[in-house]
């Protein structure tokens, strides 16, 4: 797996409950089989349409909920994010200029940031892997496996492994 980029999306303190309590020691175990890895924050500013129209209050900038609830590896790149999907201008701009084809990905929640984060880079033509094993949601286990299998149909039932 090592030419490919390993994609940690938003695996912290705050989305740690009994659905998600086995993603840290899973993505955490899963750095050393990459030689690049990105690790995504999200946080929800001030304005947002989270706070807007969901309500959605938690993970200010600097929140103790937005910390990592794993340890990063020493060569991690971490980005912080205001958005569901992880596939930032900035991310693909650093895919298309490392020639990057193939990431594996995995991380919390399966069925939005995960989700939307395959969808985007499927549609980029930058094949998406889900490492399904390392993904979790914080709202319950059935939205989950309700993710993986939208993500089954939108980038192909091969692309998810490990679940």
């Amino acid at each position: 797996m090592g030419g490919s980029p390993l994609l940690i999306i938003d695996v912290q303190k705050g989305f740690i409950n009994e659905w998600t309590a086995h993603v840290p020691s899973r993505v955490e175990s899963l750095q050393d089989s990459f030689d690049q890895i990105i690790i995504t924050r999200l946080y929800n500013p001030q304005r947002s349409l989270y706070r807007r129209l969901t309500g959605w209050n938690q993970f200010s900038l600097g929140a103790a909920e937005t910390q990592l609830a794993f340890a990063p590896h020493a060569r991690a790149t971490i980005m912080d994010k205001a958005t569901y999907s992880a596939a930032s201008e900035e991310l693909l701009a650093r895919f298309r200029t490392e020639g990057v084809n193939r990431v594996h990905l995995c991380g919390i929640a399966t069925e939005a940031s995960v989700l939307l984060t395959a969808a985007a880079l499927f549609e980029q033509g930058i094949e998406p892997v889900v490492l399904a094993h390392a993904c979790g949601s914080d709202t319950g286990h059935h939205l989950h496996q309700a993710g993986l299998q939208i993500i089954s149909r939108l980038i192909g039932v091969k692309q998810v492994i490990g679940s």
